[in-house]
């Protein structure tokens, strides 16, 4: 039913946050939230949809939690709670009858920067982000990152028991520590998108699914957040790549490189869209490092070749973001760039000096990217040696598959 899922993403993240925040319990907001939706898709379909589905779902999960804190008579904080939920704050939740709380947005934005709190483990924000504002079950988020439905129970039971446990506060960073916490935030985000743009293992390379919920938190924070421009430019970069997602690989599951993909498949609205979200971003200051990345995919989008890209001002891009971010990973983006525009000898130079550095030991794409320099100068023995080096380290069977056929190429 088209309107309960539409109705699902727009709502799920509002709702959990509004009962965590007025019941202090996780579990709680999403099993009531759960059993609100479950009532819909009982009744929508024969007693219609009503006019203010928000509303409705709003209602039914905090009357169910209401049924659920009153058998809970032993503690005496859960009837104080239960005062809260049957008689609600008129300051605070004048709006509750249309189904949206006076403060949403910060329900949100709280619920947000509490699951991506520091004091977590980065796979436990990712994994508690994923779990309450976009309604994943345990066992989708365990088959996205290809972990045990157990393990990830777990962690998201860790997670949970730590913001107990340790009072992590369930609000809004203060002015001063917003900068910090937000980038943290952006970074969870960022991290779940590129899993599933470019997956560190399993036999996909793109999972679709991922992407479309990292883009979704993307425009949520950035539309919670108008003020801060690395928000925008995060939905921006993240749009950019996506748009290129049914050309990397071919109908066979294999990748294909940025080189040999078929651009007339690259998605023209999301290009558009992503053009406008730079734009907006790059009126305000400062131009940080997930701008200066979007404006790097947005050469690609605009080239109608990779001989047409301009990639020197891609590669001055890639210094701007070095020097931003200190990122081995960004240096070695930027060997890429110098070798379309200057030639592989230069940027070998430049890829070995990151290898003596040996900040990127086991990342596949550091011996992977040398062996390409060196199959476009020939040398074929050593190109060999490095793509092996490779084949050691990757990660997905695309990618291995790719390889062991670059590998042919230089010992045939």
């Amino acid at each position: 039913m088209p309107t309960i899922i539409s109705t699902f993403r727009e709502e799920w993240g509002r709702i959990v946050a509004t009962l965590v925040r007025r019941t202090g319990d996780w579990d709680l907001a999403e099993e009531c939230t759960q059993d609100a939706f479950e009532r819909a898709l009982a009744r929508w379909p024969h007693d219609g949809v009503p006019e203010r589905p928000g509303a409705w779902l709003m209602t039914v999960a905090r009357n169910r939690a209401v049924d659920r804190l009153r058998r809970d008579t032993l503690r005496a904080t859960k009837l104080q709670q239960v005062a809260m939920l049957g008689a609600p704050d008129a300051s605070r939740d004048s709006n509750d009858e249309d189904g949206r709380d006076g403060d949403s947005i910060d329900e949100r934005l709280r619920l947000i920067f509490t699951c991506c709190h520091p004091a977590l483990a980065l796979e436990a924000r990712v994994a508690l982000t994923l779990r309450t504002l976009t309604g994943l079950s345990t066992s989708e988020i365990a088959r996205a990152f290809l972990v045990p439905e157990a393990t990830m129970a777990k962690r998201l039971v860790r997670a949970k028991h730590k913001i107990a446990n340790a009072g992590i506060p369930y609000r809004v960073p203060s002015h001063d520590s917003l900068g910090p916490r937000t980038t943290g935030v952006l970074a969870v985000i960022y991290l779940l998108f590129n899993e599933g743009y470019s997956a560190s293992a399993g036999s996909e390379l793109v999972r679709t699914n991922l992407c479309e919920y990292a883009l979704e938190l993307a425009r949520l924070v950035a539309h919670l957040l108008p003020e801060e421009p690395e928000a925008k430019g995060l939905v921006a970069l993240t749009l950019f790549q996506h748009s290129r997602h049914d050309a990397r690989v071919d109908a066979r599951g294999n990748l294909v490189t940025l080189e040999d993909q078929d651009r007339s498949r690259w998605n023209r609205d999301d290009i558009d869209e992503a053009q406008r979200w730079l734009n907006d971003a790059r009126m305000q200051e400062p131009f940080g490092p997930y701008q200066l990345q979007a404006a790097i995919a947005a050469h690609h989008a605009r080239a109608d070749s990779t001989s047409g890209t301009d990639w020197r001002a891609i590669a001055r891009l890639y210094g701007q973001l070095v020097d931003a971010t200190g990122s081995p990973v960004v240096e070695l983006n930027r060997a890429v760039a110098v070798a379309m525009c200057d030639g592989p000898a230069t940027a070998l130079d430049l890829v070995d000096r990151i290898a003596a550095s040996a900040t990127l030991q086991g990342y596949y794409l550091l011996p992977a990217t040398r062996a390409d320099f060196l199959r476009r100068l020939g040398r074929r023995d050593d190109a060999a040696r490095s793509y092996r080096q490779a084949l050691d380290l990757v990660g997905t069977e695309p990618e291995r598959r790719f390889l062991t056929m670059r590998l042919a190429e230089v010992t045939d």
